[in-house]
């Protein structure tokens, strides 16, 4: 995982063209999506389409993932950061355990940038699989140059869920994707755009990363 510093990121969202700055704490966020191998190490289960070790996980939902996070934080020690309730489909963010637990939207996107201002931290054909280059397949994590942070995969091969709703008032329980996929065209590959899906959601490319809360 990296260490990145505390920081501001501005969010903004094409549908309502509403600006939001946030103010973030100092968190620690891994190099690369979740892998296949990683995720079956920690759940004994391979939800994917594609196989490969090195893939990223795909067709995991919202709910997948934050099981995933607690799952991995009990392996390794450490507090899980959500509480679920599965009857009640509920889940509340322990703000003081020190568990792993997906990004929030604000800290994929500070993370994706890497201290850049434009649409994305690179040339594409360089960074990311996507349409154009990915010959419409998964491609191995780690594969495309990284940003200035080290994170590689921030854009293109698996949107990443994040702990974020999308838009409560409107969409109800839906979160945030970020990042575009390896069937995307170029355009839904950039740093700031949002996308949206119901938690349950599961397809073949959408993943997600794992991040943890300070720099211990």
């Amino acid at each position: 995982m990296v260490a990145l510093p505390a920081g501001r990121v501005m969010l903004s969202d094409r549908r309502t063209r509403r600006r939001w700055p946030v103010e973030l704490a100092p968190y620690r966020i891994c190099v690369v999506p979740v892998t296949q191998r990683r995720y079956a190490q920690v759940t004994g289960e391979q939800p994917c389409v594609s196989r490969g070790d090195r893939l990223p996980v795909e067709s995991v939902s919202w709910w997948d993932a934050v099981r995933f996070c607690n799952a991995l934080s009990r392996a390794e020690g450490l507090t899980p950061v959500y509480r679920l309730d599965d009857d009640a489909e509920d889940v509340a963010w322990d703000t003081s355990a020190d568990g792993y637990r997906l990004p929030t939207e604000a800290e994929w996107e500070y993370a994706c940038r890497a201290g850049t201002s434009g649409p994305r931290y690179g040339p594409l054909d360089e960074i990311a699989w996507y349409r154009r280059n990915s010959r419409e397949r998964i491609r191995d994590v780690g594969g495309r140059r990284p940003n200035a942070w080290g994170l590689h995969d921030m854009l293109g091969n698996v949107w990443e869920w994040c702990w974020d709703r999308y838009d409560p008032e409107v969409y109800g329980d839906y979160r945030v994707l970020r990042g575009g996929g390896w069937f995307d065209e170029h355009w839904s590959c950039r740093v700031s755009v949002r996308r949206r899906s119901h938690p349950t959601f599961r397809t073949d490319d959408v993943g997600f990363r794992v991040a943890r809360s300070g720099t211990g």
